[in-house]
């Protein structure tokens, strides 16, 4: 199998069709890795050639020469990876981390921002970091005006971004994301009681962001924690409910966490028929792991059930980047760990991301003439324990460790996180388990050892 390009390259690739001594020369060669690539159908020990910042051509044993040799001999080669959900906005809000050092040093090409601006902060977020950035970064535009400008986690922090009805601005919403679709992908909105005046606006903060996604024919990302707003619907009840009122296409966030509002019925262990009646419908779901919405519990219920996520979303923040998330190919590592298939885990960082951003046709895959954002990544052999966002562990045997990474055909650094797992992270996350409705029967270990 051998794909080529030509948009750049025809004249010299003509040249070695008609003439076998001469070689094809490109600015790099990635060779002999195990190339993943699901948008194409691909998996295969083979080469992919990079030549003027895009992909040249995919293939066994290609018959190219590269200025630059990469050595991917028992690697995984992937379309650049895709983090469907990341807060960037770095110094204009709490929960801003910088998309170079912790993103783009680890392996992920392209971010998605879930709702640090709103109408009213945009500008700064295209101005000072999108357009700065070598790491490509788009966003969901949050239905608040000021977005995450002053507001933290939504687990147990008073006060936040929804607590006043004026700042959900339907108008300024819509406007905002019409004259820049070229970075706004979606909308955002979160649902949880403390950030929503006690759960007193959150029916209409719901409504409002839904709104938006219909009008401007754009995904709506739904976070949904700790939430007033019902999980399960029940005969009668006319109040919205989610993921039910969720439309196609539309993004649920924080799959797997724990607290109330989680996709588990407490009593029987099982997915709630409304979450599943969703996915039939064509919600989309996204694991958003998060500093405490990532619980081993759950998606172990859900492993069994082989209910994985759509997307592999992060939700890389300033309190959780060094634990319990770390990066991306540490959260990939802990679904491949639940049983997810590797070929799955790798869509759902690149293909399934971007198909659900509306990015599919430039995003997501190693097709010649794509930009050329291309990652190695590694399977180790290790034996540590992962830490969920409650501080709950499991052992760990392999991690997925990223080796290296192009971006428009410029290689990056590689950086490592500094000590998984991180047990100062562990003794704060677990603070949270109590609050936890779905959990395991005995406390963390940092807890049992105070």
């Amino acid at each position: 199998m051998v794909l080529a390009m030509s948009r750049h390259c025809s004249i010299l690739y003509r040249t070695s069709c008609h003439r076998s001594d001469v070689m094809v020369v490109v600015d790099c060669v990635i060779r002999g890795g195990r190339i993943i690539d699901p948008k194409n159908g691909i998996d295969i020990i083979g080469d992919v050639a990079v030549h003027q910042d895009v992909i040249h051509s995919v293939g066994e044993g290609l018959q190219v020469t590269g200025k630059e040799e990469f050595n991917a001999e028992g690697c995984l080669v992937t379309p650049g990876l895709i983090d469907g959900h990341v807060h960037c906005y770095q110094y204009a809000t709490p929960l801003g981390v910088n998309p170079d050092e912790r993103c783009l040093s680890r392996g992920v090409t392209t971010i998605v921002d879930a709702g640090s601006a709103g109408s009213s902060t945009f500008l700064g977020l295209r101005k000072f970091i999108a357009e700065r950035s070598k790491t490509r970064v788009l966003c969901y535009l949050h239905i608040a005006a000021h977005g995450l400008a002053a507001a933290g986690c939504a687990s147990g922090a008073p006060g936040g971004e929804s607590d006043c009805l004026n700042q959900l601005d339907v108008k300024a919403c819509r406007d905002v994301l019409e004259q820049n679709r070229d970075i706004i992908i979606g909308v955002k909105a979160r649902l949880s009681e403390s950030i929503t005046n006690q759960g007193e606006n959150e029916q209409e903060v719901y409504r409002r962001a839904m709104e938006v996604g219909r009008q401007c024919r754009v995904p709506t990302m739904i976070h949904h924690t700790l939430s007033s707003i019902p999980t399960q619907g029940s005969a009668g009840d006319r109040r919205l409910c989610c993921p039910r009122d969720m439309a196609p296409g539309d993004i649920y966030t924080h799959t797997y966490h724990g607290f109330p509002s989680t996709i588990i019925d407490p009593e029987t262990g099982d997915i709630l028929n409304d979450v599943i009646e969703a996915r039939k419908r064509g919600v989309l779901f996204e694991l958003g792991h998060g500093q405490g919405s990532f619980s081993w519990t759950v998606a172990e219920m859900c492993a069994k059930k082989s209910f994985w996520p759509d997307i592999i979303g992060t939700d890389l923040h300033s309190g959780n980047l060094d634990g319990p998330v770390y990066d991306l190919p540490r959260v990939m590592t802990k679904l491949l760990h639940l049983g997810m298939p590797l070929y799955d885990v790798i869509a759902a960082v690149t293909v399934n991301t971007a198909n659900a951003i509306g990015r599919g046709s430039d995003l997501g895959s190693l097709s010649p003439g794509m930009e050329a954002d291309v990652t190695v990544l590694k399977i180790e052999e290790i034996d540590r324990d992962l830490d969920d966002s409650q501080a709950q562990t499991r052992r760990v045997r392999q991690w997925i460790a990223p080796i290296a990474v192009w971006r428009k055909g410029n290689r990056h650094e590689i950086t490592e996180p500094k000590q998984i797992p991180n047990k100062e992270a562990m003794k704060l996350n677990a603070m949270d388990w109590p609050n936890l409705l779905i959990k395991d029967s005995n406390p963390p270990s940092v807890l049992q050892n105070q």
